[in-house]
């Protein structure tokens, strides 16, 4: 059974990590070629400007997302580990029953 806190605090890192990338590449005023880059290699025609780097926004956009990425880890260790979710009530047995089964 995988440790709900440990994959939260990996899932966690690595979604807040990716968002201090990018406030990195805000930063550093790399931000606008690379999205400019992304939506042309998708055939998108770019309507975003980035905006300057404000590090109050960078560091709510890094702990907001961060504490997401923990929220999901750890529900999604609990619900994979095929056991009952005590904040919740749920059991991630019910994903995998068919009707007629029983768990």
């Amino acid at each position: 059974m995988p440790n709900p806190n440990k994959v939260g605090l990996v899932i966690g890192a690595v979604i807040g990590g990716w968002h201090l990338v990018w406030s990195l590449l805000v930063l550093l005023g790399w931000a606008q070629r690379i999205i400019d880059f992304i939506f042309w290699a998708h055939m998108i025609q770019p309507i975003y400007v980035i905006k300057r780097f404000d590090i109050t926004a960078a560091l709510t956009l890094i702990v907001i997302t961060a504490i997401i990425g923990y929220i999901f880890g750890y529900i999604g260790a609990i619900r994979s580990s095929g056991t009952n979710c005590t904040a919740c009530n749920c059991a991630s047995t019910s994903l995998t029953t068919r009707p007629g089964q029983t768990a």
